[in-house]
């Protein structure tokens, strides 16, 4: 590995919002899960106020990020793209297990490989949907009768709506952190998200 081939890829602004994200989502697993019953750490009452100040802050960073993202043009990052997609599940089903070289290279202007794109489209339009909007039917429930919606709705079934949405995130979650090992050494990636500097080939 050559350390003198360095690319900035990622902003003081990308890496702040990634790390806050990634303790606010541990932070609402943590008390989502002590909220279902799981265990027993803060208190179910501090549990749910916990878990309801920390997904009011995870979307105001969002609403942040969003501004963010289409002020400096960083949205284009997650267009999705079929292109080397069968390169990559190529790569990471088999040649990674083989010290195959990867197949995409990161710039400053492509930062996600086609996998990761879609995985941040599905993300996006179809996870978060779920979490949130059932998150928020459960958090206003001593709204529905005034939004006529107590007919059809059941507290319960918002409910495991809400909890199979945490094990999906939970699983992108694991799936993430194990993916940030498969750099030239496995805290490559990491501390590329933390200084911004990525060392390339």
């Amino acid at each position: 590995m050559n350390t003198s081939n360095r690319i900035f890829l990622y902003k003081r602004y990308e890496r702040f919002w990634h790390w806050s994200q990634a303790l606010l989502v541990i932070s609402m697993l943590v008390t989502g899960f002590e909220v279902h019953g799981t265990y027993h750490l803060f208190g179910f009452e501090k549990a749910v106020n916990l878990h309801t100040i920390f997904a009011w802050t995870l979307l105001t960073l969002w609403a942040f990020t969003i501004f963010w993202q289409f002020t400096t043009g960083e949205w284009r990052q997650y267009i999705p793209t079929l292109k080397k997609v069968d390169a990559m599940v190529r790569y990471y089903t088999f040649g990674i297990f083989r010290d195959a070289p990867n197949p995409f290279h990161k710039t400053a202007e492509k930062k996600h490989n086609p996998l990761q794109r879609l995985a941040y489209l599905a993300l996006l339009s179809m996870l978060s949907p779920v979490i949130w909007g059932s998150g928020l039917f459960y958090l206003f429930y001593s709204h529905w009768k005034s939004w006529g919606v107590d007919a059809y709705l059941s507290l319960e079934a918002v409910a495991l709506v809400h909890t199979a949405g945490a094990f999906m995130m939970l699983v992108f979650f694991i799936a993430h952190v194990y993916l940030t090992t498969t750099g030239h050494t496995p805290l490559a990636h990491i501390k590329t998200m933390i200084t911004g500097w990525e060392e390339a080939d």
